[in-house]
């Protein structure tokens, strides 16, 4: 069971949303609220009770699967721009896509700002938790680990931004004035500064599993592996291995059958580290908000709109006999493990596998596949995180052993294929590590921003129209330099 944030989210909680200097009201449908004046709560008779507060962290998790954190704005810049994901779809829908793509972006392209807000919306939404909870007369721990899980959440918005627009501006708390809302761009060191400090913190507090009722919320090892993911994006390997043999010691492990770990019946499953709660109550019309499935799924059927698709470059980069291909890729004409059969024609000739939902489960009414939640980090990534720190440390050994686990599951049980790395060279077990999270990571946002933190990209990137001391960043969007009044600068080339 998951934990029912939407009820609380679009029934009940009414906070304001802060986009950068703007303050947004969450969407949703009138109808299914019930706390007046204008369907919203007055502040002045919230943050009273703990009942407050626990609508209040709920509505932190309810936007995590907004169209800003999961759709067009997330999916153009932390997936298109790589090699193993393209625009898909049609030729001319959606084609300001495309620019991710090829390099082309201008700050004034939508998605930066939808991205942008997304992730403001997120961390506004936990600092109102973090400023208000704490004088809230409640259960002591249940206050602490609200407060814990608030800054997960915050130190994950701030990890999206700033590894996609290097500076960004730190704001820790609410704003009390008109003063404090224009701040300018905080060096990046300290952003990650921040960012450790807020998963320091909440993994000295969240605990390594929940009952059901709450499954899905921020764990102790959650923290853990986002924590070694912003070192590793920082060379801090030392960290990394401490984080991550930390978290493989907590429980986790792989799904045997690797296609089956994306299915509904294996969401929060052992391999679940975190992931994006996304779900359908068929009794309350509107209440499935999450598109994440929808735009990636089959185009030209009842699975969706085709977009960001696998690329010939990343379906020639499987090891021959290596499942995950066919666990990754839906090709055109292919008939899915779940049955589906999926037309010869059409405009793509591959689509998204990890998000596919089997048409069987589209509920008529509702975006297709909205019940799909959103795997943020697996256990597999963790393992990978852990042999690329090993062998930067000079323990090949438990690099290789790390590697081999994830490859073990990739052979699907057939011992002639994707044989074990057995190199101890520290340069040629890098390269099959990178090659190893290429493959196993694949569509899930990870590839673009792997290849600029190896310094790889000019090579990786270049026939795109990547450029060094460029495109390590995307522009800052030039409404928000617009309305900062030039406090906000632009990144360099843009």
């Amino acid at each position: 069971m998951k934990i029912n944030y939407k009820n609380n989210y679009i029934q009940k909680i009414g906070l304001l949303a802060l986009c950068s200097g703007l303050l947004v009201l969450p969407a949703c449908k009138k109808s299914f609220l019930d706390v007046d004046p204008q369907a919203q709560q007055p502040a002045l008779t919230f943050w009273k009770s703990q009942e407050d507060a626990t609508k209040a962290v709920n509505s932190i998790y309810g936007n995590l699967r907004s169209w800003e954190n999961t759709a067009f704005p997330a999916l153009a810049i932390e997936s298109i721009a790589g090699d193993d994901a393209e625009k898909g779809s049609s030729a001319n829908d959606a084609s300001y896509l495309n620019s991710y793509d090829n390099f082309t972006v201008t700050s004034t392209e939508g998605q930066l700002q939808g991205f942008w807000t997304g992730q403001y919306q997120n961390i506004n939404l936990c600092n109102q938790v973090l400023d208000n909870i704490p004088a809230i007369s409640m259960d002591a721990n249940l206050k602490a680990r609200y407060i814990a899980e608030a800054k997960f959440v915050r130190a994950y918005s701030y990890f999206r931004l700033v590894r996609a627009f290097g500076d960004v501006p730190l704001r820790l708390s609410v704003p009390k004035d008109a003063s404090e809302f224009n701040i300018p761009r905080t060096p990046k060191a300290q952003v990650y500064a921040a960012i450790e400090k807020d998963l320091v913190d909440a993994a000295a507090v969240l605990p390594q599993t929940y009952t059901s009722i709450d499954l899905g919320r921020a764990t102790k090892g959650a923290a853990l592996a986002l924590h070694a993911k912003v070192a590793m994006y920082q060379q801090k390997w030392a960290d990394v291995l401490n984080y991550t043999n930390t978290v493989m010691t907590m429980g986790y492990n792989l799904v045997p059958n690797y296609e089956q770990s994306f299915r509904l019946n294996n969401e929060n499953s052992v391999e679940s580290v975190f992931e994006i709660q996304c779900e359908i109550v068929e009794t309350i019309a509107g209440s499935a908000t999450s598109q994440y499935s929808q735009v990636q799924g089959v185009r030209g059927s009842v699975g969706g709109w085709g977009f960001n698709n696998p690329t010939a470059t990343l379906a020639s980069a499987y090891e021959t006999g290596d499942t995950r291909r066919d666990a990754t890729i839906i090709f055109r004409g292919e008939t899915t493990p779940q049955g589906d059969a999926i037309s010869a024609t059409g405009d793509n000739p591959m689509y998204n596998q990890k998000s596919y939902v089997p048409f069987s489960l589209i509920k008529t009414g509702f975006p297709e596949g909205a019940q799909q939640n959103v795997r943020v980090i697996r256990f597999a990534d963790v393992l990978l995180m852990n042999a690329e720190a090993a062998n930067e440390q000079g323990n090949p050994a438990l690099a290789r052993t790390s590697l081999n686990r994830v490859r073990a599951r990739a052979r699907g049980g057939v011992a002639a294929v994707l044989p074990d790395i057995t190199t101890s060279d520290k340069d040629a077990l890098r390269t099959a590590i990178q090659k190893e999270r290429q493959v196993e990571l694949a569509m899930e946002s990870d590839r673009y921003f792997d290849v600029v933190r190896q310094g790889r990209a000019a090579a990786v990137f270049g026939a795109k129209g990547w450029k060094a001391n460029k495109n390590e960043v995307w522009p800052i969007p030039s409404t928000e330099i617009d309305k900062s009044a030039g406090v906000l600068t632009q990144n360099p080339g843009y």
